[in-house]
């Protein structure tokens, strides 16, 4: 890794976006586009397995994305870990049982910084940052 911001090869007619903190027993949700380059927190799905899917489905269906983009964490020094995979996994299963681009995002530290913040829900809170790390990287 260079330090330097990877721009995100992403077509110019995507506009809105989900974006996902997957976790075990919580995945923080945030929504927001591409014009205003800002994120809104949405409510935390707190669910898992199917269950966690299912509700996946509702805030795809009321948000009408373009793409998703999800966090991918990794150890500070850029080593992948077990949540590494599993946050891997949930992208190519959103991309597959959705039919969506899905963008991937270093997550690290965005649940510490939320937690900074004060957020009252902090993966919400983390999903915002994902998300507008990745607005950022955009041309």
């Amino acid at each position: 890794m260079t330090g330097l911001p990877v721009q995100p090869d992403v077509p110019a007619q995507f506009q809105t976006f989900l974006a996902f903190d997957f976790g075990l027993k919580r995945t923080g949700v945030a929504s927001g586009n591409r014009m205003l380059r800002t994120a809104s927190p949405q409510e935390t799905i707190k669910a898992e397995g199917d269950a966690r899917f299912a509700q996946v489905a509702l805030r795809i269906k009321e948000w009408q994305p373009d793409a998703l983009v999800i966090g991918v964490p990794y150890h500070p020094d850029g080593a992948s870990h077990e949540n590494t995979q599993r946050a891997l996994k949930f992208g190519r299963q959103l991309r597959g049982r959705f039919g969506l681009q899905v963008f991937e995002v270093d997550e690290r530290y965005s649940t510490t910084e939320a937690i900074a913040s004060g957020a009252k829900d902090a993966d919400a809170a983390s999903a915002c940052i994902i998300l507008e790390q990745f607005l950022r990287n955009l041309p």
